[in-house]
């Protein structure tokens, strides 16, 4: 067995030995049993770090006190496997590693414009040619990401079937459904459509082990890293933008159509993949901002909400009913779910309570109380206008959130009197994930039947 094993072996023992008030089951004859396990393992084909993580999670049916180890490490050992395999590698597969990112990427940014040789143009002005990339956008992309993963963590060839089935599911019913161009439910599948997948990206990602909670967390972890990298790519993107206009123009050249049908869409869709790189290549430095970032946003939102709240006590006013208004608060509180969610993600479990989880808690429940008053809102725009796909999308994603907001502020109050630890916190979060996946894909299928593609 290779240092690095031991090492985790060691891990496991002092793990063992600190918790443990009383000694209910022998350590040495635990360690021989997982050496054994380990073993068995490898000779099946796992490598060491492979048949520690699954001898260890085993043990767990033997001793409580292990099955809390694996459940509490198994974040922090799945990276390192994921870090090990980056790190060990030679050189080549490095540079493997790039050519294929960059490969997809560039696949990504030309599938976007092969729609052009047969007339449908992205900045054209036609509607059916605008309907077409607003049914299509995601489709262009993320299936380029899913390959991504699929190739990096060696997908088995079941799983990778799994994988195709969302996808083709997806293009099926983006373009065979007889939606209406302007009709809302295909703008709702549209906005939909890339939640739906972005699930099954997540499914490659964490290798098919999706009913396993460190994983889900893992991905959780993995999409706000790479929202951090994609939004640095935009920005730089519109720093080179800017400088394509200004030294063309500087000889009389207008780059505008240029930048427009070339730079913008390609760099949009070749982002997305070379984003998941950064993540994977360069995956210490975010780990560095992220805490930053989340300590940074959550009291700058908690203020803004709490603000909002009193304001409208202090003066008497009710949330408008306009749709634009109740669409902008939806995306509040979407925005404040993923802000909490990623601070959760980048939180040490061990940590006792302190005043960043207060502000986080204060975070959620005032979120909680604005969910409150939209659903107020929205129920009072449908008994005055009726059902609408709109207005009923709108409704079943804040019965959602409120679900799922006000479980999480009862288990983030019993985490704060120490009545529990913050693993309660971190299990509902990824426990609830798939919701988010059935509700985007109940909007895509079973509305535009449910309304006669309206």
């Amino acid at each position: 067995m290779n240092q690095k094993l031991e090492e985790r072996i060691d891990e496991w023992r002092s793990y063992l030995h600190k918790h443990r008030a009383i000694q209910t089951v022998d350590v040495e004859e635990l360690e021989d049993h997982l050496r054994t396990q380990v073993k068995a393992l490898s000779e099946v084909g796992l490598d060491d770090d492979e048949a520690f993580l699954v001898a260890v999670k085993r043990l767990g049916d033997l001793d409580a006190l292990s099955r809390e180890f694996a459940r509490e490490y198994s974040e922090r050992l799945w990276k390192q496997l994921v870090t090990s395999d980056r790190s060990d590698g030679a050189k080549g597969d490095k540079t493997r590693d790039v050519v294929v990112a960059v490969g997809l990427a560039f696949a990504a940014g030309v599938a976007i414009k092969i729609p052009e040789l047969f007339g449908l143009h992205i900045s054209g002005e036609d509607d059916e040619q605008m309907y077409f990339y607003i049914r299509n956008f995601s489709l262009f992309v993320l299936p380029f990401l899913a390959i991504y993963f699929a190739w990096k963590r060696g997908l088995s060839t079941v799983n990778r079937l799994w994988l195709a089935v969302p996808f083709i599911a997806a293009v099926v019913i983006m373009n065979i459904l007889p939606f209406r161009g302007e009709g809302h439910t295909l703008k709702l599948a549209a906005i939909h459509i890339p939640i739906a997948l972005w699930l099954a990206i997540g499914f490659a990602y964490i290798s098919g082990l999706w009913r396993d909670h460190g994983q889900r967390m893992n991905f959780v972890r993995f999409s706000g890293e790479w929202f951090i990298y994609y939004a640095l790519i935009a920005l730089g993107g519109g720093v080179l933008m800017g400088f394509i206009f200004f030294t063309f123009e500087s000889i009389g050249i207008d780059a505008e159509g240029f930048v427009e049908s070339w730079v913008l869409p390609c760099g949009i869709m070749g982002a997305f993949i070379i984003g998941a790189w950064l993540v994977e290549a360069k995956q210490s430095i975010v780990e560095n901002m992220a805490p930053v970032l989340t300590k940074l946003f959550t009291p700058l939102f908690t203020v803004l909400l709490l603000v909002f709240l009193g304001t409208m006590i202090w003066t008497g006013s009710s949330i408008k009913i306009e749709r634009e208004v109740l669409i902008g608060f939806d995306l509040l509180l979407v925005l404040v779910l993923a802000l909490l969610l990623f601070s959760i993600s980048v939180r040490d479990p061990h940590a006792p309570p302190g005043f960043f989880d207060a502000m986080q808690f204060l975070l959620v429940v005032s979120a909680l109380a604005v969910d409150v008053l939209a659903l107020q809102a929205i129920s009072g725009r449908i008994y005055e206008y009726g059902f609408s796909p709109n207005k009923f999308a709108a409704l079943g994603e804040n019965l959602i959130l409120l679900a799922n907001l006000s479980w999480t502020a009862v288990l983030y109050a019993r985490f704060l009197m120490k009545r529990s630890t913050f693993a309660p916190v971190e299990h509902w979060q990824t426990a609830y994930i798939p919701v988010y996946g059935v509700w985007a894909w109940v909007v895509v299928v079973l509305f535009p039947i449910i309304f006669k593609f309206q």
